[in-house]
């Protein structure tokens, strides 16, 4: 794998290469792998391999099974070595580590099961450090690590090594962040549920495996991706200590490069191509960083900041300004679903037909709502046709307690009634789900009964949240997708049937507007496998006659959200329209810590349009124009 390095990388400490996609980078590292096997093999020693786990490696671990089936790969003579493991969980837990190994790999593939090794999480607390210790020794005594893989946390951790872990640590017991909680929260049904130790590797044994290759997919990790790889080495991102090692590479997809300077400020690494999206992107830019509105910035802030040449073929800046200006003020309307016999020209979406039938997806329940709900207010506002889709049922994210609290209600209402013997069927029902619950245990498998229930109550939550931004209850569609019911949190594969679920609706509703997200997130997360779910099905229609007529916007969930040059609509809210929306996501019982964070997030988005000197609103929520490939 070649790691030579061009101009355009000069801001990089480390070498970064860059994949279209997960599937890509995943190929080309377990082609690595493989080789590194046959070699040792050749050598009559075992390969020793660093494992890591969370969604990152959910390809690479795919790919290494289909080199074992399909080509013949054996790991009879490998070693491996995990980065770590929640310290409480029972190996059996299905969030550990050593369960999530053996279900993503290791039962997959022909590793002897004495040449695995997790970190005990239930080790005694007092034998912990001598644990840590005997970890050491045993990578030692392979002769260390050929090949450690590793992922990013978005505090910059690699393993569990948090913020403050030093150059020098070794195995050992470590306090897990917030922030990383915050993560894992829906994997454990609540941030509540989720673990607040771990036994992980220090950060100096992974310095001393022979290479280290550390993997990022989608545009929430560009961020800590580019701190990592172009900041300083500091103990605050464990992750940059790889700019040390002398063997170390980043594997990252198209979205995790997004905050590289040689695609976020190309002009400073070399020539760039003027496209109007580039040109926007750098006028922004040069806004933010001067702290001044577009309109007032001057030649000397472009000539002193490298973008001379964008100047000189498209300045002075006073005609620079206005045009960039003018193509920031068109992306705002309080229309969006367009403006009935109004000249659309510059307007984001066209004025016919009116009114429009929108389809709003949803990949889980909250999603939609809790991204783009008061859009969905002003286009029902505006008399257009709103659909509102949840692809899944979003059954995993509901807490066994939100269930609990179902049943007791029953129960009460059986034993109070004045006709209890009408009520004996739903209180059978309440005690059978009592059972479940407690029968399967606080993180056991849902059984399909209490599942069905915890899908039940996010349909009233949904139907409840799209009332209170104006959409009646049969305007509500649930499609459970085959892949979310039969699937959980990273073992997702979706199939035939999911796309033509999919496409069955699109084509029965034949649409004007479609509003989608998830083409940003991690591609095992349920908004990517969603997207690429609807994308597939969206191609099936593209003879259809209404297809043609059809505008198609991205929107932003939990993915990082639009820059001001990426976005093609922004559409403001007053205090009102904020009000109704924070009403809408009261209705929830089910959200995580970010997703209540949403409407400050439209409110910032607010104030980055206002520090380029365009009006002043309370709130945005903005789109992105989806250009198909």
């Amino acid at each position: 794998m070649s790691t030579r390095r061009s101009a355009a990388e000069a801001f990089e400490k480390v070498p970064t290469l860059i994949f279209p996609n997960s599937a890509a980078a995943a190929a080309e590292l377990a082609k690595e792998v493989k080789q590194i096997i046959e070699t040792k093999n050749r050598a009559g020693k075992p390969a020793v391999l660093g494992m890591a786990t969370g969604s990152t490696p959910v390809p690479f671990y795919r790919e290494l099974i289909r080199l074992h089936k399909q080509e013949g790969l054996s790991f009879k003579n490998v070693i491996t070595f995990n980065l770590d493991e929640y310290y409480g969980l029972k190996g059996d837990h299905p969030e550990s580590y050593g369960c999530f190994m053996a279900d993503q790999l290791f039962n997959h593939i022909d590793i002897p099961k004495e040449n695995i090794h997790i970190p005990n999480g239930t080790i005694a607390s007092d034998q912990v450090f001598a644990h840590c210790r005997e970890y050491e020794e045993a990578i030692d005594a392979v002769g260390g690590i050929d090949l450690q893989i590793l992922g990013i946390g978005r505090t910059g951790h690699i393993g569990f090594n948090e913020p403050g872990s030093s150059r020098e640590s070794l195995t050992r017991r470590i306090t897990l962040d917030r922030i990383t909680r915050q993560d894992a929260a829906s994997d454990f049904r609540g941030e509540e549920n989720v673990p607040s130790f771990a036994i992980t590797m220090g950060v100096g044994t992974i310095l001393r495996a022979k290479k280290l290759v550390l993997m990022a997919w989608g545009e929430n990790k560009a961020g800590i991706v580019a701190k990592a790889v172009e900041g300083p080495v500091t103990e605050v991102i464990s992750a940059s200590f790889l700019q040390d090692h002398p063997d170390a590479r980043f594997l990252i997809d198209s979205g995790a490069s997004r905050e590289l300077t040689r695609f976020k400020l190309p002009w400073l690494v070399g020539p760039v191509s003027w496209t109007p999206r580039e040109t926007q992107r750098a006028v922004v830019w040069q806004s933010v960083k001067a702290k001044r509105p577009v309109l007032k910035l001057v030649d000397e802030d472009y000539n002193e900041n490298g973008l001379s040449d964008l100047l000189s073929e498209q300045g002075p800046a006073y005609q620079l300004n206005i045009r960039i200006f003018n193509r920031l003020q068109n992306t705002i309307t309080g229309w969006p679903g367009g403006k009935p016999n109004a000249d659309d020209t510059y307007r984001p979406e066209r004025a016919r037909p009116y009114p429009k039938r929108c389809l709003i997806f949803s990949p889980e329940p909250q999603d939609a709502i809790v991204a783009i709900g008061a859009t969905i207010d002003r286009l029902r506002e505006q008399g257009h046709e709103v659909r509102v889709v949840s692809l899944t049922s979003g059954s995993l994210r509901v807490a066994d307690s939100e269930a609990d609290k179902f049943a007791s209600t029953l129960l009460e209402l059986g034993a109070t009634a004045a006709d209890s013997a009408q009520w004996q069927a739903q209180t059978e029902y309440a005690r059978e789900l009592v059972k479940l619950i407690e029968d399967k245990g606080e993180f056991g498998e849902d059984p399909p009964a209490l599942r069905s229930l915890k899908a039940l109550i996010l349909r009233g939550e949904l139907r409840d949240a799209a009332h209170a931004v104006g959409v009646p209850q049969e305007k509500v569609v649930f499609l459970d997708l085959p892949f979310y019911e039969k699937g959980r949190y990273r073992r997702f594969f979706s199939s035939p049937e999911d796309v033509a679920a999919v496409a069955a609706h699109v084509r029965d509703f034949k649409p004007h507007q479609i509003y989608l997200t998830g083409d940003a997130a991690d591609p095992s997360s349920v908004p990517a496998i969603a997207f690429k779910v609807t994308e597939s099905a969206l191609k099936e229609c593209e003879q259809d006659d209404w297809f043609g007529t059809c505008t198609f916007w991205l929107y932003r969930g939990k993915e990082k959200a639009f820059e001001p040059h990426e976005i093609d609509m922004a559409v403001p809210l007053s205090p009102v329209q904020m009000e109704r929306k924070e009403r809408a996501l009261l209705r929830y019982q089910s959200l995580s810590s970010l997703e209540h964070q949403s409407p400050q997030g439209n409110r910032d988005a607010a104030k980055q349009y206002d520090g380029l000197g365009l009006a002043e609103y309370e709130a945005m929520e903005c789109f992105q124009r989806w250009k198909r490939s």
